[in-house]
């Protein structure tokens, strides 16, 4: 799914390396928390994967694709596989919630029929099917959340990258949000966790991937026992097992 094979960034030459000498893999469906402080390289790395840049030196494989490669008119079509959710989520204020989640769906020219439907189905799968005619100035933080969530999902895409998702909103909904990617994981959806924040990621038990001045120091795996126990103990507001597996059953629409 993501491949880094010794991949190093220089932005200046000669100056401070941005990442050095970077080598991990990712597998489809996996969940991974990418942790580190400001400057650490976590956004040089996104932009890698987004090939928003290009390394100095080494490989890195996207979705089967390495991306130095990668022809500029190509660039797109490696972007729609995927779904971003951003920290100050990027809502549309003109647009109802509905409006914001088919809105991915038009670009990449959907034929109209099966828009409605699909949309329909990810508002329900994110409990949101009641506010398909709001405004998003009149939803809580947590439901603008989940439309973010939703828009990243609404196109089926191999792999999610949630950049800071939770630094716009209280604990508790960071809470639900985590729970919520773990979800959209277990649909077989790759999902990628941008973050600084330490205490939220160990309250989870997935693989963490620490960054600190641009190099690797820890690539803790996940703890797939801690992680179904913390499952039948939390009360998730997101989805429950039905959806879940509905989802991975239904899920591809486009």
């Amino acid at each position: 799914m993501i491949d880094f094979e010794h991949v190093s960034k220089e932005y200046k030459k000669g100056g401070r390396l941005a990442l050095e000498d970077i080598n991990f893999h990712v597998d489809e469906g996996e969940f991974v928390f990418l942790l580190g402080h400001s400057g650490a390289g976590k956004s040089t790395l996104l932009k890698l994967i987004l090939r928003e840049a290009l390394p100095t030196s080494g490989k890195v494989t996207v979705l089967g694709k390495d991306v130095a490669k990668l022809r500029r008119h190509k660039i797109p079509y490696l972007r729609r596989q995927m779904g971003i959710i951003f920290q100050d989520f990027r809502l549309i204020p003109s647009m109802t919630v509905y409006e914001n989640v088919a809105f991915a769906m038009h670009v990449l020219n959907v034929p109209h029929k099966e828009i409605r439907p699909r949309v329909e189905y990810i508002l329900e799968l994110v409990h949101l099917e009641d506010k398909a005619k709001c405004y998003p100035d009149t939803l809580s933080g947590g439901e603008q959340q989940r439309v973010a969530v939703a828009r990243a999902l609404v196109h089926n895409p191999k792999l999610v990258i949630a950049d800071e998702p939770t630094g716009n909103i209280d604990p508790e909904l960071s809470l639900e949000m985590m729970q919520l990617l773990e979800r959209v994981s277990k649909m077989g959806i790759t999902v990628l966790v941008v973050t600084h924040e330490h205490e939220l990621v160990h309250r989870f038990h997935q693989r963490v991937v620490t960054l600190s001045h641009g190099r690797i120091v820890s690539d803790v795996p996940a703890d797939p026992v801690a992680a179904a126990e913390d499952d039948l103990s939390l009360d998730v507001a997101a989805f429950d097992a039905d959806d879940a597996a509905a989802a991975k059953k239904e899920v591809a629409v486009v």
